[in-house]
């Protein structure tokens, strides 16, 4: 039997938020989420999507004084019994910014957050040549 092999290589946060999802042919409002990385989202409890599906995505986050909307354009990467994981793919500044911190104050170890930002800035500037 094969070895189960984790492509993963991003730090993941259990983090709840609520996000909306808007695919070509279907939208959802208010989705819990269930982890969270520099790269994507895991959404549970949905189904019906394929791999490589495109969504614009709205993740809601409640603070004290006001809402904070982070808008990103993500990519079905994985489908499974529990729901589907979502690889952001276009995010404007401001919300990258958001997802930075809540990763980063989430995550039990900043200083290898601080290398996979790095990784994540030089893999985005080497695309976008």
């Amino acid at each position: 039997m094969g070895k189960l092999v984790n492509k993963r290589h991003n730090t993941r946060v259990p983090f709840q938020a609520t996000v909306d999802l808007v695919f070509a042919d279907r939208a959802y409002d208010n989705l819990e989420t269930g982890n969270l990385s520099m790269k994507g989202v895991f959404v549970p409890n949905i189904s019906g999507h394929q791999v490589g599906e495109c969504c614009d995505m709205v993740l809601h986050l409640s603070g004290t004084s006001s809402d904070v909307l982070v808008k990103m354009k993500g990519k079905v990467v994985r489908v499974d019994d529990g729901g589907i994981g979502l690889g952001f793919y276009e995010i404007d500044l401001d919300s990258f910014y958001h997802l930075k911190n809540i990763v980063y104050y989430n995550s039990g170890n900043p200083d290898v957050l601080e290398d996979e930002f790095l990784d994540f800035v030089k893999e985005s500037v080497t695309e976008d040549d």
